[in-house]
């Protein structure tokens, strides 16, 4: 089996390869979260885990672990809150103590190096506090153990935001459920994507302020905070080419 993805291999061949640290783990991690209504709930777990194949595969000495699928609580100025069905989040400890624990287990397993890819903006510093204590306990017991943590859209460089988006950027808090994602996930999943079903609304404005509990009327009734309308799967996999390229250069 030559799969990059360690839970399509089996457990001797897994052993060969991550003995004495010779792979990079590479972790994707996501939100199940709704994304408008014409996209699926799940394009914040499979962007990372489809970008963290193809730097894979790209680099010969990279594993990719199963996502972990359920992230930090929507917000409403970056993914719309949690006032939508389907939106299944956990909280920021839950979060931290997984991400920990599933470093720490493959590190039982010998792995020294892990990046992890991250695909949903709100998980962002609790797996900065997971990273930060899993180094600190191999550090204690004698382990050097490095994570790299990274969000695939910090590699986006402005002139591809140039070319996906030539009448203007609106910024990227608003793009949730917008052009961004429904791009990629229409060159990688077109199949969950309905685009007759897309809504085209200008981008959402929010004060300079949050409130708990939160106010569902500062949110637009689909769901996405600008509008995914002008999303092609052209745009897809400019983006998608540039990330996988950097990712894969700066970490092989």
């Amino acid at each position: 089996m030559n799969s990059v993805k360690i839970a399509e291999m089996d457990w001797v061949s897994y052993r060969d390869r991550v003995k004495h640290g010779r792979c990079k783990i590479v972790m994707p991690v996501g939100a199940i979260e709704q994304h408008g209504p014409h996209m699926s709930l799940n394009p914040d777990v499979l962007i990372p885990e489809h970008i963290a194949c193809r730097v894979a595969e790209r680099s010969g000495n990279m594993l990719v672990a199963p996502p972990i699928a359920y992230g930090y609580k929507s917000q409403v100025k970056s993914g719309g809150g949690n006032f939508f069905p389907g939106t299944t989040c956990v909280s920021g400890r839950s979060l931290e103590e997984y991400a920990y624990d599933v470093i720490l287990a493959f590190m039982e397993h010998g792995n020294r190096e892990f990046i992890v890819i991250n695909g949903h903006y709100e998980n962002s510093m609790f797996l900065v506090e997971a990273a930060d204590r899993a180094v600190k306990h191999a550090r204690l017991a004698g382990i050097e153990l490095k994570v790299v943590l990274l969000s695939y859209w910090d590699f986006i460089s402005e002139a591809t935001v140039g070319k996906v988006f030539p009448e203007g950027f609106s910024g990227w808090a608003v793009e949730h459920g917008g052009v961004l994602e429904t791009s990629i996930m229409l060159k990688i999943h077109p199949e969950l994507v309905d685009m007759s079903r897309a809504v085209d609304i200008p981008p959402a404005e929010f004060p300079p302020y949050d409130v708990f509990p939160p106010d569902p009327s500062w949110v637009p009734e689909s769901g996405t905070l600008s509008s995914p309308s002008k999303a092609t799967a052209e745009k897809g996999e400019w983006i998608l080419d540039e990330c996988i390229e950097k990712i894969a250069k700066t970490f092989s």
